[in-house]
């Protein structure tokens, strides 16, 4: 049958996979770069967090960029155990978790932050409200979540071009990329969550490619 895109053992092993490739970091530009934003974002709070955690910290995007005078000391949470394995090095102290991030394994209260970097792009609606429902109980009640996510217009020139093509071809079109999370809904889906205090916006960061196959190639490293 087809491969759904919600399936967390496959997700599992895609993970693992790009992980011990043999440049790893080829495909990780991206999330080097929203994770140094996500930082950047840390620094902007005028306060120590002692307790940190990163939510699908793949090969650590985010501690890369933080220091001991933010974070004293962060959590990683990740599906992949090789991700974690090969992560970079780091100023902040780190431990790592082997965990689906989809279910926290952590107490009430335990975190001052709370931080996620592009791993919450493909998930159902109310999905999406049990996962920022989980961060909102792992986080203390002065907690902070920094985090952010694919919008919706992501691949939206990939998306196209297959759907033109197909078009073409056979008289009609069936999608072949994901669904992303409306940066409209997000909002709503916070509050649902417990949060308050609230502040949704967007980057655009522009790619561009030689052609499709790289594209793809670069896809299957993340």
């Amino acid at each position: 049958g087809a491969l759904s895109p919600f399936d967390r053992r496959l997700k599992r092993k895609q993970k693992n996979w790009a992980a011990v490739q043999a440049q790893p970091a080829k495909c990780d530009y991206l999330r080097e770069e929203v994770g140094g934003r996500i930082a950047d974002r840390v620094f902007d709070i005028t306060r120590t967090f002692p307790l940190g955690l990163d939510v699908g910290s793949g090969r650590g995007y985010i501690a890369q960029h933080l220091t001991k005078e933010t974070v004293e000391k962060l959590i990683q949470v990740d599906i992949a155990e090789n991700a974690l394995k090969n992560a970079v090095q780091s100023e902040i102290p780190t431990v790592s978790v082997v965990a689906d991030e989809e279910c926290l394994p952590f107490k009430e209260d335990t975190f001052d932050l709370v931080v996620s970097s592009l791993r919450y792009a493909l998930v159902i609606y109310l999905r999406f409200i049990f996962l920022v429902q989980d961060i909102h109980q792992v986080l203390k009640p002065d907690g902070v979540f920094i985090g952010a996510m694919f919008g919706g217009d992501t691949l939206y020139e990939l998306r196209c071009s297959l759907q033109l093509a197909e078009l073409e071809r056979e008289g009609g079109f069936s999608p072949h990329v994901s669904p992303f999370t409306a940066v409209s809904d997000l909002g709503h889906l916070l509050s649902r969550a417990g949060f308050n205090t609230l502040t949704v916006d967007t980057d655009e960061i522009q790619v561009n490619y030689p052609g499709l196959f790289e594209v793809m190639e670069d896809l299957q490293g993340k």
